[in-house]
């Protein structure tokens, strides 16, 4: 049983910029590099293995003949799970709201998508909105969109490098300028554009907007969590670990290690380590900023060592 490791699949999306190539070294054809999907099983962009005997396959492959590699559960759920991303917004993302797994499974026919954000880096002046600065009716919500008031009542965060943002089903949100964030979700591709400051896609037409959908699932709230890491920072010889968020969907963790440190995938769980930060090795194989590497459940004890910040997600 191999440590499968991951090609991204990279989006050009209008707002994106050029991180992901000048300073994680991705190769792409794409001018930009908006998003790097680096777990994803989704239909819109699905990873190859880049090693062992499943080379060349895509990971959907890699699990479908191999079931157990999702763990006990990862199998509870219809779809593979998650999907985990790599953002640069040189410029802001349109303000957006996704749905619960109720109404996306009924209208879209995929899961809702609940997610968080990681902040990795952004600039000095950076913000992103998150809900509402107070509670409003989807009536008054409604009206404020119709003429053009609503961004007078939405949350806006000045961000910085480790704040983390949980941004559950139905939460307002739009990433702002000047971020460079990782982001676990569910594995869903369905967002609701509210508002684009009036922007044009590619065919020089402005960007389609879903209203009323975004009326149906938005709750109109402040958000109820705040915008630090859940846990503590916990120092060990030779690495360190904190719990940024857990929910019943999935856990994510920051993983720094200084010198060793000794993983492990039981039989609960596949585990994604998502490298952000150095270089290092992973079972005596080399890993460096950027690498996406999934670990089958009921693997066991892996070890890595070097100079490496990684994200570590379970479900």
């Amino acid at each position: 049983m191999d440590i499968l490791k991951l090609q991204p699949v990279f989006k050009d999306y209008i707002w994106g910029g050029t991180r992901l190539r000048d300073e994680y070294g991705f190769e792409s054809p794409l001018e930009k590099l908006a998003e790097g999907w680096m777990l994803s099983c989704h239909k819109d962009g699905e990873n190859i293995v880049l090693n062992g005997e499943y080379k060349g396959k895509t990971l959907s492959e890699v699990i479908k003949d191999n079931p157990e590699f999702l763990g006990e559960n990862g199998k509870k759920f219809e779809y593979f799970p998650i999907l985990i991303k790599l953002i640069d917004a040189k410029n802001d993302l349109s303000v957006q709201v996704h749905p619960d797994n109720e109404y996306a499974l009924r209208v879209e026919k995929e899961y809702g998508k609940t997610e968080c954000w990681y902040i990795l880096d952004c600039d000095e002046d950076a913000e992103l909105i998150y809900g509402f600065n107070k509670q409003i009716s989807s009536e008054e919500f409604k009206k404020k969109i119709a003429d053009n008031t609503f961004l007078d009542t939405v949350n806006k965060v000045k961000v910085k490098k480790g704040d983390l943002f949980f941004i559950e089903a139905g939460t307002l949100h739009a990433i702002g300028k000047g971020i460079l964030l990782a982001e676990i979700q569910q594995n869903s591709n369905t967002t609701y554009r509210v508002y684009d400051y009036g922007r044009l896609g590619a065919d020089g037409k402005p960007r389609e907007l879903h209203i009323d959908k975004a009326i149906d699932v938005t709750k109109c709230a402040p958000p109820e969590r705040g915008t630090e890491p859940e846990g503590k920072l916990k120092s060990f010889d030779g690495y360190s670990e904190q719990l940024l968020t857990k929910c019943e969907l999935f856990s994510v963790e920051k993983l720094c290690v200084s010198r060793d440190y000794i993983g492990s995938a039981d039989d609960k769980s596949f585990v994604s380590l998502l490298v952000t930060e150095g270089n290092g090795q992973i079972d005596g194989t080399d890993i460096k900023k950027g690498d996406s590497l999934f670990v089958p459940a009921n693997y066991g004890k892996y070890k890595i060592t070097g100079d490496i910040e990684i994200i570590v997600t379970r479900v």
